[in-house]
């Protein structure tokens, strides 16, 4: 299981909004010049997140972009929802009658992979974008 670039540059430049000025609004020229992450794509997230009412856009001078509500209020799992992005651990679909091997029985290992899926899940359900910025800072 892997997650796309979209899915963890949404996280991160929403966890750099509200780290940085979480009342004032920030531009994305900003955000990509600190996380690293194209300013095309940042504005290409930032459609999706806006939205789907995680983000609000400031006009003007000082213009750019703030949280819709709470870092507390906006879980992990919403900002994936919102730029499409998708956890799976299974090459099929949960409901299919077909399993990923393309057989009419399931893989041994379905359960196994479907069990994690949902722990994942949860677990993305449970974790706030203010968790992550509150989270101590690991020095490598």
């Amino acid at each position: 299981m892997k997650l796309s670039s979209k899915g963890r540059y949404a996280v991160m430049a929403l966890a750099d909004l509200a780290k940085f000025e979480p009342n004032e609004p920030v531009s994305l020229r900003d955000i990509s010049l600190r996380q690293g992450i194209s300013l095309d794509y940042l504005e290409q997230l930032f459609l999706k997140l806006k939205k789907n009412n995680i983000v609000i856009s400031v006009r003007g001078k000082k213009g750019g972009y703030v949280l819709s509500k709470k870092a507390t209020d906006i879980k992990i799992s919403d900002i994936f929802f919102a730029v499409q992005e998708k956890v799976q651990t299974m090459g099929c679909e949960k409901e299919s009658k077909k399993g990923c091997n393309g057989k009419t029985v399931k893989c041994i290992t379905h359960n196994l992979w479907d069990e994690l899926e949902e722990y994942i899940n949860n677990f993305f359900k449970n974790k706030s974008l203010e968790d992550l910025v509150n989270q101590p800072k690991i020095n490598n």
